[in-house]
């Protein structure tokens, strides 16, 4: 059959060098036995050397032209291919409730709400890899201080261990990309519970990063008003990348004690 069409619509690079291919594959080896889900396998070339690990793999696949490649070229995926978009899917049905690796060459344009998701199913993810843009990885990957330390940082890093594994050149894809790529690996940490509201908790780091260039009292403004007495506090001097996850959680907690406070005048 003849090789697939790169789809600009669907942000489709497809990898070429099967060493990279090779690295890829092996970072789910980080947690053996469990079944592995592949994101938009396109022509397989990373699939090819999963189904060599002696465990169970699926693939999600949204491209009609990729599952038509998929099912001649690899036969013995024939029940194990699902054509679908994953951000649509239920997550508990792909393996019966089980947990699973999630892995892939992510599509550039919807990598971020690829790993939303994996928070949403954070129980069912113990470990997710694959290969993004590199600035994404890093965005990733950051730690407080960093420019590149954002919302996708703290609300990762609250649920997963972060690893930034290695860089990938734009010459190894057809077509390629106009930016470098990156293969992290996102491994749960042992946080069962983060000890705050977690709805508080994206709200408060996604509200305070959506101005991250204005301190504390004046990007918390939208969830407590102008007037809480809370922001008189010294933390609220910071910026929202200078403060750890930790630092995060603690902050919510403060924020949900005087929302608390704030109704409670309200309704005297």
């Amino acid at each position: 059959m003849r090789a697939v069409k790169p789809k600009k619509f669907l942000g489709q690079h497809f990898l070429k060098d099967l060493k990279i291919a090779q690295d890829i594959a092996d970072t789910v080896d980080a947690v053996p036995e469990l079944p592995v889900l592949e994101v938009g396998p396109g022509m397989g070339v990373l699939t090819q050397f999963l189904v060599n690990k002696q465990r169970l793999v699926k693939v999600v696949e949204v491209d009609f032209e990729s599952v038509a490649y998929l099912r001649e070229e690899f036969p013995s995926l024939e029940d194990h291919i699902i054509e679908d978009d994953f951000l649509k899917m239920n997550l508990e049905r792909v393996f019966e409730g089980k947990p699973f690796v999630l892995t892939g060459n992510y599509p550039y344009n919807i990598s971020s709400q690829i790993f939303f998701k994996m928070l949403d199913n954070k129980n069912l993810i113990p470990c997710c890899t694959g290969m993004i843009q590199k600035e994404v990885a890093e965005r990733i990957a950051a730690g407080p201080g960093s420019k590149t330390y954002g919302i996708l940082s703290v609300l990762i890093q609250a649920w997963y261990n972060v690893e930034y594994l290695f860089t990938v050149s734009e010459k190894v894809f057809n077509p390629p990309p106009k930016v470098k790529s990156a293969v992290i690996r996102m491994t749960r940490n042992e946080a069962q519970e983060l000890g705050c509201d977690e709805k508080l908790f994206k709200l408060v780091v996604k509200t305070t990063f959506n101005q991250r260039r204005k301190t504390l009292r004046n990007s918390i403004k939208p969830i407590l008003g102008k007037d809480c007495p809370l922001c008189e506090d010294v933390l609220f001097n910071k910026r929202p990348e200078q403060l750890s996850v930790a630092e995060f959680i603690s902050l919510t907690n403060n924020v949900e004690k005087a929302l608390a406070e704030q109704k409670s005048r309200v309704s005297e």
